[in-house]
């Protein structure tokens, strides 16, 4: 299905010090973006609207920053102008009082993850067209997301569904949420009937449904749902680690990340046969 030392070695390789957390605006941020393109690049990634850059300038807390998505675009093998978003975010903390938050799994495993697809829609083509996108400034109030739905490149009434990966490589219980499928009845057909893991379970909730924390608008599916875009939102429980400078590639579960990805592969392609 897709290279899984590839995929470890791209996220030991983002959350390494050498991208010094990737905060916006920093060196650590663009390292990470010409990282990032030149994987999608020599995985045969197009760039969607002519570049794989799409840069953006917002404020934040008095302070002002220049940020950067990388957006691919895969090609479907049928005309029908829908497109499927898959999404993570590759910025995270930066460098705080001397220490790099390498944000390993917050979000290098959803940026990793997003890689590994590009390689499989190389071998697999989808049905229908598949952006990747890179989103930068989540962590300072999904702004990358926001800026690429309200200046978007393609029609947003032709988005299908947006996936989008925010920590996916960790869960002490083995457990992968899947979010907002219950906007969608179609979506939640696809998740209540998906035949599970036998080492990793994926579950439809925290959706404000369950009594679970609502993380309806937690990260940057949350601009896709504002604009009436349906979603899936897959990410795990906060750990020990969550937003904290040991948040390190020596603490994911390399099992648990592999079969995770592969799950959330399969959910695409089940969504991808079919038309919402």
């Amino acid at each position: 299905m897709f290279n899984e030392t590839m995929l470890l070695q791209n996220i030991k390789t983002l959350s390494s010090d050498a991208f010094e957390g990737r905060r916006t605006g920093t060196k650590g941020a663009n390292k990470a973006k010409e990282y990032i393109a030149n994987q999608f690049y020599h995985l045969n990634v197009l760039p969607l609207g002519g570049k794989f850059e799409q840069s953006f300038y917002f404020s934040s807390k008095g302070k002002s920053y220049n940020g950067t998505n990388v957006l691919g675009l895969i090609k479907g093998t049928e005309s029908n102008e829908k497109y499927i978003i898959i999404s993570a975010h590759y910025d995270h903390e930066g460098i705080k009082k001397g220490l790099i938050y390498n944000g390993a799994d917050d979000d290098a495993s959803g940026v990793s993850a997003l890689i590994s697809f590009a390689e499989f829609f190389k071998n697999n083509p989808p049905k229908h067209s598949v952006i990747l996108a890179a989103f930068d400034a989540e962590e300072l109030g999904l702004q990358g997301s926001k800026y690429f739905v309200n200046n978007s490149i393609v029609p947003l009434n032709k988005i299908m569904v947006n996936l989008n990966m925010d920590m996916i490589s960790r869960s002490d219980t083995n457990e992968l949420f899947a979010v907002g499928a219950r906007f969608n009845k179609t979506l939640e057909d696809v998740i209540l009937n998906f035949k599970q893991s036998k080492t990793v379970k994926l579950i439809a909730g925290h959706d404000g449904m369950d009594g679970l924390e609502d993380w309806t608008d937690s990260s940057d599916h949350a601009s896709f749902h504002k604009k009436g875009i349906s979603f899936i939102y897959f990410g795990v429980d906060d750990h020990v680690d969550y937003h904290m400078p040991t948040d390190d590639y020596e603490n994911i579960q390399p099992e648990f990340y592999k079969e995770s990805v592969k799950i959330i592969m399969e959910v695409c392609n089940k969504i991808d046969k079919l038309n919402f």
